[in-house]
């Protein structure tokens, strides 16, 4: 399919020779042209240009965006997608004053998750995980990665990765796999964590790896869950079957996991709400994309990501959701770049670039997505008529979105 869009009052993240992530100042840049054109075959981006300069084009499918926006799809690099049932209750013992901890501590969480998920049928949860992800493509998403993690046994664990394959081959949207056995301790194991650590390392990854189910894996480094030392056997083992580092760290405590996850190769640190200068420090100079996710910290009115303090330190950014049945039961990215313009005082180009480009960093995609490129998949959200990108994020509540475009065909 040949599709040709042209009038676009300005076409976003235009980059020529696109780099693999942006950090500090480069973040502030958004390159752009205006009054512009952009053509699209086999889902690939094949040429763009201003309109002053397009040449004549014949035998395809032209959409007219005149006064609208366009820009790359959003690159969602951490979800939980994949999940049974919801946890509405808990949202409700919150308003009440239960902490999430406290929620945890009485079988609730990531545990009460795990239950519903061992006793739902992977027909059934394929479903419930589509509705979902036909949700996010319609909000702009055109990359997603899909953790595991609400299993905590092994034949749970490969039942939600096999779903996030079937999603994979049976949607257009590019979809990443990560394996997070290691996301909470099970009833069965409460008094016996180094159990349930063997039982990870020993039984589940090489089933995981076996079906080649999953490219990265995740641990949930933090107080009451894993240590530092419990994160790095896990690495360790991942690395023994290819699995790159992707790790949950410092959303309640700062506890040394990013220094450890830097020293593992970590491919991203996500959540990030307590920093300290030693954590940013370990960060600096290294490969590890920081990603922020605000619209966890929105829900369970927890502190930011310092975003702000992160930049100005010279450090990259990327920004997503955490969808998942507890902590953030969105996958709209539009809110999360509004939410990290209007709490982490991010600027809109910042934010725009850390939910493309470094979003797509922290799947292993920067070859592929995040920008407008010749040569990269034609992933495209067209807005509807607005004033200026700024209005994406200061108008916070309103649906912008006229048209998806995922490998090069409209999202309907």
């Amino acid at each position: 399919m040949k599709l040709l869009l042209t009038h676009i009052k300005e076409l976003l993240q235009v980059r020529e020779n696109c780099p693999a992530k942006l950090s500090g100042k480069d973040m502030k840049k958004l390159p752009t042209l205006k009054n512009a054109w952009i053509f699209i075959s086999h889902g690939i981006i094949e040429a763009y240009g201003t309109m002053d300069k397009m040449g004549p084009h014949q035998g395809f499918k032209t959409l007219d965006c005149s006064g609208k926006i366009v820009m790359p799809a959003w690159c969602d690099s951490h979800s939980h997608i994949v999940y049974a049932g919801n946890r509405e209750q808990e949202f409700v013992d919150r308003i009440n004053g239960l902490s999430y901890q406290e929620i945890a501590e009485k079988g609730g969480g990531i545990l009460n998750s795990a239950k519903k998920l061992q006793e739902t049928s992977e027909e059934a949860l394929y479903h419930q995980s589509a509705a979902r992800l036909e949700e996010v493509m319609r909000l702009g998403t055109g990359a997603i990665e899909i953790k595991s993690g609400y299993g905590l046994t092994t034949e749970a664990e490969l039942k939600m990765l096999r779903v996030a394959k079937k999603l994979s081959e049976e949607y257009p949207i590019t979809i990443k796999t990560t394996f997070l056995g290691a996301h909470a301790i099970p009833s069965d194991y409460k008094n016996n964590k180094d159990g349930y650590l063997d039982l990870l390392c020993n039984e589940m990854l090489p089933k995981v790896a076996e079906e080649k189910l999953a490219e990265y894996i995740d641990v949930f480094c933090e107080e009451g869950y894993f240590s530092v030392a419990d994160m790095e056997r896990i690495l360790s083992e991942g690395k023994k079957y290819n699995l790159t580092p992707k790790v949950h760290v410092n959303q309640f405590n700062s506890i040394g996991g990013i220094a450890a996850a830097v020293k593992h190769n970590a491919l991203s640190v996500d959540h990030l709400e307590v920093l300290t200068d030693a954590d940013l420090e370990a960060l600096k100079n290294s490969e590890t994309m920081p990603v922020a996710l605000p619209s966890c910290s929105y829900f369970l009115s927890i502190p930011y990501t310092p975003g702000r303090k992160m930049i100005d330190a010279g450090l990259p950014l990327a920004l997503a959701t955490d969808y998942n049945p507890g902590s953030t039961p969105s996958g709209n990215m539009n809110f999360v770049v509004s939410t990290a313009c209007i709490k982490m005082r991010l600027t809109p180009e910042e934010a725009i670039n850390a939910a493309t480009i470094n979003g797509a960093y922290a799947m292993g995609l920067s070859k592929t997505h995040g920008s407008i490129t010749k040569g990269k998949v034609a992933n495209l959200i067209i807005t509807k008529e607005i004033p200026s990108y700024g209005y994406l994020p200061y108008a916070f509540g309103s649906d912008l979105i006229d048209t998806v475009i995922i490998n090069g065909k409209e999202i309907k």
